[in-house]
């Protein structure tokens, strides 16, 4: 029985114990949820606030980027009317103005009116009163007024004829005696006052360098830095074994002055390759445009010639630069100017326009491209165009008999161009057959399409033609060459033989920025 009850307390103490054991189970697992649960929503409260800021940021900075669009906006916008407003302004201004010149046109018109109602007027009563005093003049002689006219034309007509034959004849008695005389005179005078040496110019320059070491730096690894050098200038670069020296050869002595400055400029900076060598010609090129404008004011403030248009001076400049039959064009054209200004002093005229005409006389054979007119023609259409008086153009275009000449400057103009090309030496005929022939060399291929420079080089033996990649293939590239070297033959003379290269060749070029 004991045991019995000794049993059922024992479950009954140990379903209590597992009650309350359950139970303080259940409250601390409770307390641990409701911790749980407020750290999450402190969490979710924090992570809510941080949103929340971070959308107002975005919103603040989005408002502030749209305040100044809109600012910037309605700057624009008052910009805009402002300048209305000026223009508007402007042409009322302008209205008001042309109003008042129209009411003032009016009131001249009307003045004017008035002034020619009078003036005719005054002219009819003119012309009744002379044809009173006519008629009263033809009673009293009983002649009428043409027959009296006649009679008064015959008898002045018969004096003046006998007059002037008398004149006439002394004139021409005196002339015979002195003319010959004077002309010497005057002729030696101009030549003794104005004597100046003269330079015969070749068709090469002689470039000197420091040691032979640069020779190999400008011809570069297989050649390439010549032949960019070639292409870019036009000018055949001989080296050989001619010690601290380089031959430049070209017939157009600008091409030539263009490579002599390039390649100074590339030896004394000592960076020499194809890039660096065009930009460099580039460079040089705009140097001895410059160069040729300078030239051409420095000879007209030397001869004290003014108002010359800007053109003209360049052409004059660019003299500098050509030679006549051997001869330097600028020195010639300076020394002509100088004997036109001496004759015409001598003569009586006025020499500043003497020397003005005997400047510009050979400005026709400087042509910025060939023209099919002869030099003295196409000098003539040049001061025309460029606002000349009449007697100087007249006398540019006839110094050679292609036209009439029409003022005693013409002559003068003519003379003094003989006496300065009939120099003992001045000139060479060879020389100017050998640049005709160059240049018609270089005329007749850029003539073909697609061409876009062309260079005579090697004294005329060879004919580079350098064709634009765009608009030639490599097949037309052969061709071409053909066409070339058949046209030659049919239509020129020359020694020995030519050859055609035709250089096509495509570069793309592309910026780091």
């Amino acid at each position: 029985m004991s045991m019995i009850l000794t049993i059922g307390l024992s479950a009954a103490c140990f379903i209590v114990g597992g009650l309350a054991s359950f139970l303080f189970f259940k409250k601390g697992l409770k307390k641990k949820c409701d911790a749980i649960i407020r750290d999450a929503e402190a969490e979710a409260e924090v992570i809510k606030k941080n949103k929340l800021l971070e959308v107002k940021e975005k919103f603040l900075n989005k408002k502030a980027d749209l305040e100044k669009e809109v600012a910037l906006r309605n700057q624009k916008i008052q910009q805009a009317e402002n300048k209305i407003k000026q223009r508007e302004l402007v042409l009322s201004q302008r209205q008001e103005e042309l109003q008042r010149k129209k009411q003032e046109t009016e009131a001249i018109k009307e003045n004017l009116e008035s002034q020619i109602a009078i003036v005719d007027k005054k002219k009819e009563e003119l012309e009744h009163l002379q044809r009173q005093e006519i008629e009263k003049l033809e009673a009293i002689s009983g002649l009428s007024a043409e027959e009296a006219k006649e009679r008064m034309v015959e008898s002045l007509k018969e004096e003046a004829k006998t007059q002037a034959q008398s004149y006439i004849n002394d004139i021409m008695d005196d002339a015979k005696l002195t003319a010959s005389k004077e002309a010497k005179r005057i002729v030696i005078q101009s030549i003794q006052r104005v004597a100046t040496e003269t330079a015969i110019e070749n068709s090469v320059t002689v470039f000197h360098i420091e040691s032979d070491e640069i020779k190999g730096r400008i011809i570069g690894r297989e050649g390439r830095n010549i032949r960019a050098l070639e292409a870019a200038t036009g000018v055949e670069i001989v080296v050989d074994d001619t010690p601290e020296a380089i031959v430049l050869s070209a017939f157009d002595p600008v091409r030539r002055e263009i490579a002599r400055l390039a390649l100074h400029q590339l030896v004394t900076d000592g960076r020499i390759h194809p890039a660096r060598i065009e930009e460099v010609v580039a460079k040089v090129r705009k140097q001895v445009e410059e160069e040729i404008i300078e030239t051409g004011k420095r000879t007209t403030i030397d001869l004290g010639i003014h108002g010359l248009h800007p053109e003209l001076i360049r052409i004059i400049g660019k003299m500098k630069y050509r030679s006549s039959y051997g001869q330097n064009l600028l020195q010639h054209a300076r020394e002509t100017a100088n004997l036109c200004a001496v004759m015409a002093s001598e003569l009586g005229l006025n020499p500043k326009k003497a020397k003005r005409a005997g400047l510009l006389h050979d400005i026709g054979k400087v042509p910025d491209e060939e023209p099919e007119l002869p030099h003295a023609l196409y000098g003539m259409k040049l001061a025309e165009k460029f606002k000349e008086k009449p007697d100087i153009c007249n006398a540019i275009g006839a110094h050679h008999d292609e036209v009439e000449m029409n003022t005693l400057l013409a002559p003068i103009v003519q003379v003094c161009d003989a006496i300065s090309g009939a120099r003992p030496g001045a000139r060479r005929e060879i020389v100017e057959a050998y640049i005709k022939r160059l240049n018609d060399l270089e005329q007749l291929a850029m003539s073909y399409p697609g061409v876009t420079k062309t260079y005579a080089i090697q004294a005329g033996r060879e004919l580079r033609v350098i064709v634009g990649a765009d608009k030639i293939d490599d097949k037309q590239t052969e061709s071409l060459s053909g066409e070339i070297a058949k046209k030659i033959q049919d239509e020129m003379t020359y020694p020995g033989q030519v050859k055609i290269t035709v250089i096509r060749e495509t570069r793309a070029v592309s910026y780091a920025k």
